[in-house]
Formats: structure tokens, C-alpha cells, sequence
């Protein structure tokens, strides 16, 4: 068995590859070959997990096509440019008095449009020169927009692909302290889009406890909304959310708060010291301040199940195609839902349309991100600027040329599609 990881250079990895080795007795893997394009990081990130995994045959290479060869499971979680592409997202948000956020508006239109033509040349080397039968697994942001593009225009019949976010998983294990139960135990009725999603019920071996369940998410950390919104929707929410739902606030401490990106480069390059320390040995807190809480656990669960030909499928919240499944959205939209998961592949459970707010939100957010998907694969002007015409928190039609002019000056080294 091998396993590759592109974007290895991530200070996320060895997270990802405590949670490989958690999952030894199902997943097996033997060789794990890391790729990036930043030969230092990936000379840290190699050397780190070659001390905390002596047990597996580590490789490091730049060359994608030599990383992926005969992998059965990839793992995708790159971020073009960096944090320094993120920095400009955010920016640009704020220079337009908007929402500057990396994977939401203007700033996930910017990043989609970066993101998607090289998480496609990933794709097709995955499909060209990887094992027959192997799965891809996109931690790539933003994940739904990048999932459904790999669907619609990546290599194969269908492509080997589910899309993965930390937080349905963290919102389990939060639900679950709280409850005094185990998480294998609690099953969600979890909705929508990636970063845009509801829950609906939460189930305790079978028994639904959304009361409770929502007590205990509203006394936690991923609950930034006024009772009276929470009150009113009687939902639990993607903390994401906030941007749609309080914008003012958002704004408000953009003015005065560092961006994200910034903060986040900080905590990399301490975490990227620490790493190159030989006597640090992996410690799952070292990743405290980073964010991405338990994608190992869910990354690795996800893998587990996609090749371990185990009698029962497993149960995860990923990225896939609607078919059906989440009736009001495109059967060919992907969403992010409950799945049932087995080696041939992720299918959604069937489930009730979504009502109220959400279901309107849920399906303008759909329209940007068939556009910006649109824009990512033809560099079509027109497309990009529907996109930002589409997305609630983007400026009127009137501002939309001169808002895509700023955000493709901005990104030019990294879209030579729209030169």
C-alpha cells in the first residue's frame, strides 16, 4: 500500500499521518511518498515524519507525477501561494469594504480560480500514473468547489474523488463530550455546501437529540451568533455561517483585527522551526493554534473505509454528488452530507429539502460556485464576474468589472488562464 500527500509541505501532515498510522490495522500503508513544490518545507515536513513514522518508508519528491505513482489513497490539501495568496484574499475584501475571508466570497472566488487548475493536474496525474483503483481525497479548500470541478471536468469515468472537511467531525466530537456519549454513537442530519451547511437533527444510537445537542454546541467555541438568530432558526450551524448572518460584525472587526493569513503564517513558521528541531517528537497540541482540528481522525476514518473491503459502509459527512439525494440542489451539485462509504466509493443518504433561509442561501451560494468553476476552467471574464455578481456578500453588478479587474491584478502570477 502507499499513500502520497500533496501539499505535504503543510504543517497539517503530521497530523494526517498520526491519524494514517491510528488506522494501521485497516489501511496498511507501507509507503508514503510527500510532494511539494516548496523544497524546504517538504525537506522539514519529510524529516519530521520520517521520526514519528520509522515504521514506513518515507519519500519526498517535487515531481507530482513521481509522488503519485501506484498510490492508492492521495490526499490533497495544497494552498497555491500560500498564506501570502490567502493574505491578498483577505485584503481585497476589506479594500472593497466587504467580507474578506479565504474560502467565501470575493476571496473564495479568488481562491477557486487559483485552486482549481492545478487541483485538476493533480487529478490527472492521479488518474494517468496511480494505482487503478485509487481514491483521491480533497482536503483542498474550497472544497466543494474544488470537489465538484474535479467531478465535472477531472480525468476518468467518474473520477475517484470525495471532498473532506475537519468540522462535521470536530462538531461530532464536541457533541459528544457534551452528551457524555462516544462519537461513534451520534449520526447528523448535516446539510448544504461546504462552510455553508446545517444541522438538522443529531441522533444518539438512533434516538434524536437536537435539544440537547444544541445546548451543548451553543455553550462551545463554534457558536459566534446572537440567541436570537439561534433562537429563531432552531438549527445547529456551520460556524461559517456568521458571514452571511452577521455580516456587520465581521466587518467590524475586520477593521481593526489582523488578517487571518497573517496570523496563521506566524503560527506556521514557529510550528515549521519546531519541526526542524530534531528532538521535537509529534504531539497533537503543537497544532493548537493552527485550526483544522481532527482532520486526522477524519481523513484517515474516510481512507480506512474507501479500502478496507469491510462488510458494512461507514457513515461520514464528505463532499459528493447530490444524485438526487438533497432534492431542490442540481443532482449533479455536489454537497456536503451524510454518506454512507465503502470501497467503491461515497453515496449520499437521502434526505428533506432544505427550508427556510437555507434553502435559498444554499442554492445562490451553488449558483457562484457553478460560475467561479465556470470562470476557474475557461478563464472566462463574463463567468467570474456573474460569479461575483451571484454571491450575497459580493458587491452589486454595477462594481463587479472593477472588483474582478482588482482581484485578477492581484493574482496574476497565479492566473495565466485570464492573462
Amino acid at each position: 500500500m502507499k499513500a502520497a500527500v500533496i501539499g505535504a509541505g503543510s504543517t497539517y501532515t503530521p497530523e494526517l499521518v498520526a491519524g494514517l498510522l491510528a488506522q494501521q490495522h485497516r489501511i496498511g500503508v507501507e509507503t508514503l511518498t510527500l510532494v511539494d513544490v516548496d523544497e524546504r518545507r517538504l525537506g522539514i515536513l519529510a524529516g519530521f515524519v520520517r521520526r514519528m513514522a520509522p515504521g514506513l518508508q518515507v519519500e519526498a519528491t517535487t515531481e507530482l507525477a513521481e509522488g503519485v505513482r501506484d498510490a492508492r489513497l492521495v490526499f490533497s490539501q495544497f494552498r497555491v501561494g500560500g498564506q501570502a495568496a490567502r493574505d491578498t484574499d483577505e485584503e481585497l475584501g476589506r479594500r472593497w469594504g466587504i467580507v474578506g475571508q479565504e474560502t467565501t466570497g470575493v476571496g473564495g472566488l479568488a481562491k477557486g480560480l487559483r485552486t482549481i487548475p492545478a487541483a485538476l493536474a493533480v487529478q490527472a496525474a492521479v488518474a494517468a500514473h496511480a494505482a487503478p483503483d485509487a481514491w483521491l481525497v480533497n482536503f483542498t479548500n474550497p472544497a466543494c468547489m474544488v470537489t465538484e470541478a474535479l467531478l465535472a471536468h477531472g480525468t476518468g469515468d467518474p473520477p475517484r474523488v470525495v471532498g473532506l472537511c475537519n468540522f462535521p467531525w470536530v462538531l461530532r466530537e464536541r457533541l459528544a463530550a457534551g452528551l457524555g456519549v462516544t462519537t461513534d454513537s451520534i449520526d447528523l442530519d448535516y446539510v448544504g455546501l461546504n462552510h455553508l451547511a446545517w444541522v438538522r437533527e443529531v441522533r444518539v444510537d438512533g434516538d434524536p437529540q437536537l435539544a440537547a445537542a444544541r445546548e451543548v454546541w451553543r455553550a462551545g467555541p463554534d457558536a459566534p451568533f446572537a440567541d436570537q438568530l439561534l433562537d429563531d432558526l432552531d438549527l445547529i450551524l456551520n460556524p461559517y455561517l456568521q458571514y452571511y448572518y452577521e455580516t456587520e460584525r465581521i466587518l467590524a472587526g475586520q477593521r481593526t483585527a489582523p488578517t487571518r493569513a497573517s496570523v496563521v503564517a506566524a503560527t506556521e513558521a514557529e510550528l515549521l522551526g519546531r519541526y526542524d528541531d530534531p528532538t521535537t517528537a509529534w504531539d497533537p497540541q503543537l497544532l493548537a493554534g493552527r485550526g483544522g482540528a481532527s482532520y486526522s481522525v477524519a481523513a484517515a476514518g474516510l481512507a480506512a473505509d474507501l479500502v478496507d473491503p469491510q462488510v458494512t459502509p461507514g457513515r461520514h459527512v464528505v463532499n459528493v454528488l447530490n444524485r438526487g439525494a438533497l432534492p431542490g440542489l442540481p443532482d449533479d451539485a455536489v454537497v456536503e452530507t451524510t454518506c454512507l462509504v465503502d470501497s467503491s466509493g461515497a453515496v449520499a443518504v437521502p434526505t428533506a429539502e432544505l427550508t427556510g433561509p437555507a434553502r435559498g442561501l444554499a442554492n445562490q451560494v451553488k449558483d457562484f460556485e457553478r460560475y467561479a468553476i465556470e470562470a476557474a476552467t475557461t478563464g472566462d471574464h463574463r463567468a467570474a464576474r456573474l460569479a461575483l455578481v451571484t454571491h450575497p456578500l459580493c458587491p452589486d453588478a454595477a462594481s463587479a468589472a472593477r472588483l474582478l479587474d482588482d482581484l485578477l491584478a492581484t493574482n496574476r502570477a497565479w492566473l495565466p488562464a485570464f492573462s
